[in-house]
């Protein structure tokens, strides 16, 4: 199976890395300052669960396209969507397989109408990561996984899916099949827009959050907010599972910090439009009331502002 990993960056760069280094085919679209770094330096990963450094190959939207390519991991940022998808369409075709693992659902329906619901299936992925000055992927996370699945319980176990299965497996990264792959996206889009939000709306880890007074319940009451809004949108959200982000929650080192606080951190475009200002929309139409995500939102629009 040929795959093209839309990006060489913390997550397309990893998880490509990593199917890489296993041997399978995967060519790297990216731009020219990336691949001359690539061809110089090569796809360098550091990483709890072992360094690596590959000799990746490499391609660019402008060079000639010798035929489709059958799977696409679509790691880009949510800001950078439109000028992504403009790149990918000479390299993907009738039987292309599209794979997103952005965070949030904002995207879908771009993907679906520029390629064809019957190309894009189900995405996320879980991980830690960050490029260096030198390029190189930083891992830092013990949890390094893809879930993947295709939308419909009963086309949970298409023909395809296993092909993709298969092709994806067997690296030290964990490409996971799930046949419930839009619960798992919305019950990651939930854990990401409370966390992202409170880190950058606190400038702070988790840590201090969490052991302020009141600290603890500040926290649940986003994780509720946000929830009301996805459940009245019609969100496939299991009844428990903001019980269960919090005991992740709990669970976290003191000094965690989401990737949207490390992006701020270093003066980088955030993806708030795509995550809390996707949900405000969603709690207008259903005429919700929602404060917290209001000042998130509103403190992540001022931070935009700034940039330069």
């Amino acid at each position: 199976m040929r795959i093209l990993v839309l990006g060489a960056g913390g997550v397309g760069g990893y998880f490509g890395g990593r199917l890489a280094e296993k041997g399978a085919d995967v060519t790297f679209l990216v731009r020219s300052r990336r691949k001359r770094q690539l061809e110089s330096d090569g796809l360098v990963i550091r990483s709890v669960h072992g360094d690596v450094t590959i000799r990746p190959k490499t391609i660019t939207a402008e060079e000639p396209v010798n035929a489709p390519y059958d799977l696409v991991l679509f790691s880009s940022k949510a800001y950078h969507l439109e000028e992504a998808v403009r790149d990918l369409r000479p390299f993907v075709g009738e039987r292309t397989v599209v794979l997103p693992l952005l965070n949030g659902v904002a995207h879908y329906p771009v993907l679906q109408r520029e390629f064809g619901a019957d190309r894009v299936i189900g995405g996320l992925c879980f991980i830690e990561t960050t490029l260096n000055q030198e390029g190189h992927v930083i891992q830092t996370s013990k949890d390094h996984f893809v879930r993947f699945g295709e939308f419909g319980q009963s086309q949970s176990q298409t023909e395809r899916i296993r092909r993709i299965e298969q092709a994806l497996g067997g690296t030290k990264a964990s490409f996971l099949l799930s046949d419930h792959i839009e619960r798992d996206i919305w019950h990651k889009y939930l854990f990401i827009a409370v966390i992202a939000g409170i880190t950058t709306l606190m400038r702070s880890p988790v840590g201090p959050i969490r052991e302020t007074t009141g600290g603890t319940e500040f926290i649940r009451s986003v994780f509720r907010e946000i929830e009301a809004v996805m459940l009245a949108h019609g969100a496939p959200l299991d009844g428990d599972i903001v019980d269960r982000h919090m005991e992740t929650t709990q669970r976290m080192s003191f000094e965690m910090k989401s990737s949207m606080l490390r992006d701020m951190e270093k003066g980088y475009a955030v993806e708030g439009e795509h995550l809390h200002g996707y949900l405000l929309e969603l709690a207008e139409r259903q005429g919700l009331e929602a404060p917290r995500l209001q000042a998130i939102y509103h403190n992540l629009k001022v931070y935009g502002s700034g940039l330069s």
